[in-house]
């Protein structure tokens, strides 16, 4: 359905931290809860013709920020029940990294043998494993795999092969069947798929929210997504391009899982690229993270938005929020 006439709540967001480097703000994603008080991220990119990122922990409390980089693009990064140790998704592998020593230690082998020009991005951690997806980085052809990562087995089980950029995910359940929601950001849809992890199988997709005819802003793409609390609706994270005229924010957007109905709206001043939602607890209520970027951008539009590859930080109405597990290592 579309989003006029609908009534919503509408939030606005303030800064929450400003990267110090321009190679840190051009493409940041995935904020994710890493205990005592800090809040992981990964900075894909730290430039258009680079091919190394970063991983960052930022201190919600103090607003310092420690940057760690990577041996190459991540996709997505989740903390383990090791301390000082994640599971990342790097250029073609997903592995272990270790902060300190900067140790790899791969849980995969390289994938996307079979297609040119393609790097792991969006992810999401459950009982079952990971399940994750990988980009063209020219948003041009359907040749990028959707994949389950199987805890049992520790195998990986290609589920799709026609993805041009995966993006935000959602598992809910933990038995041998899940439901997994999913992006494909250029089909401007979240579908809905049955899997089954102990087959490694997954039902035809089903389009529970349909975006391509939204009226208000036609021209971006949905990007990160995450569940609210309840389960019942999934927050999206907007991306906008510019392809058609300047905008002057940009947007996070909160969907019923009903009937497609929207549902609140948050607003970023100055920064049209929102990338990731998270829902975190702050000061005794439950706050949305959302993460943005510069990447594209010219000069004359890094000069209007200014803000454009910060974080920010803005109220909700929830009372919790959703189940963040960490990546158990594998005995």
């Amino acid at each position: 359905m579309t989003e006029a006439g609908c009534l919503m709540l509408e939030y606005s967001t303030r800064l929450l931290f400003r990267p110090k480097t321009a190679e840190q703000r051009f493409l940041p994603e995935g904020p994710y809860p890493c205990g005592d008080g800090r809040l992981s991220w990964v900075s894909i990119q730290h430039g258009t013709d680079q091919t190394a990122g970063s991983l960052n922990l930022l201190d919600l409390a103090a607003g310092t920020n420690r940057n760690i980089p990577l041996p190459g693009r991540p996709g997505f990064a989740f903390p383990t029940n090791r301390d000082g140790e994640f599971v990342i998704g790097l250029e073609r592998e997903v592995g272990l990294f270790r902060i300190e020593d900067a140790t790899w230690t791969p849980l995969t082998e390289s994938l996307e043998t079979d297609v040119d020009n393609t790097i792991i991005n969006d992810g999401v951690v459950f009982t079952g494993g990971l399940v994750f997806g990988c980009k063209d980085p020219e948003f041009t052809e359907p040749k990028a795999g959707l994949y389950l990562w199987r805890r049992s087995d520790g195998k990986t089980i290609k589920l799709r092969h026609d993805q041009i950029c995966s993006n935000g995910k959602v598992v809910f359940g933990d038995g041998d069947t899940v439901t997994l929601l999913d992006i494909d950001t250029p089909t401007k849809q979240v579908v809905h798929y049955s899997l089954n992890v102990a087959t490694g199988e997954r039902s035809e997709p089903e389009v529970i929210v349909d975006l391509t005819a939204r009226v208000d802003f036609p021209d971006d793409f949905p990007d990160g997504m995450i569940a609210t609390p309840d389960g019942q609706s999934v927050i999206i994270a907007f991306y906008h391009p510019e392809k058609t005229g300047p905008v002057d924010f940009g947007t996070a957007r909160q969907y019923s899982l009903a009937d497609g109905s929207l549902e609140a709206v948050w607003t970023v001043e100055k920064s049209p690229r929102v990338t990731c939602p998270q829902l975190v607890r702050l000061d005794g209520s439950v706050k949305l993270i959302l993460t943005t970027a510069d990447e594209g951008m010219t000069p004359e539009q890094q000069a209007r938005h200014t803000n454009a590859g910060c974080l920010f930080i803005a109220d909700t109405d929830f009372d919790d929020v959703p189940d963040t597990p960490m990546f158990n290592v594998p005995e």
